[in-house]
């Protein structure tokens, strides 16, 4: 039996999915992973079942949408210098890392009580 579109599609969300479960049994710390297509829409997302979201679901649609463009439009800048490792977005009470694959975002928030970020940071690069 041939795998419909639908099918094929269902499929990559899955795929997903379990990459952020993978990226949220890396460490207590992180809050939130999640895959944001280019026009800032979320395809897939977890919050760990023991943490409060601190933004509201209007709050996180902006948020998406900014970093959606942002990354869509960094994408131009490669040829000129290079391939993106990661984008780090420190606030008082989170970091926020972002990293970019196969035109999709990847979108995790971790505790800011963490003790090396850098760590967490190579592990789930190599997650993704």
């Amino acid at each position: 039996m041939t795998n419909t579109p639908a099918d094929a599609w269902k499929d990559k969300i899955v795929h997903y999915r379990k990459k952020c479960q993978d990226i949220l049994q890396l460490s207590d710390n992180v809050r939130y992973a999640g895959v944001v297509n280019a026009y800032g829409r979320t395809l897939t997302g977890i919050v760990r079942p023991d943490v409060k979201p601190l933004l509201h679901s209007e709050q996180v649609k902006n948020e998406f949408f900014i970093i959606s463009t942002l990354m869509t439009l960094r994408r131009d800048t490669v040829s000129a210098i290079g391939k993106l490792d990661y984008v780090l977005l420190q606030h008082e009470k989170v970091s926020v890392v972002i990293f970019q694959k196969d035109n999709l975002t990847y979108y995790i928030s971790i505790d800011r009580k963490i003790e090396n970020l850098n760590n967490i940071i190579e592990v789930i690069k190599k997650t993704i």
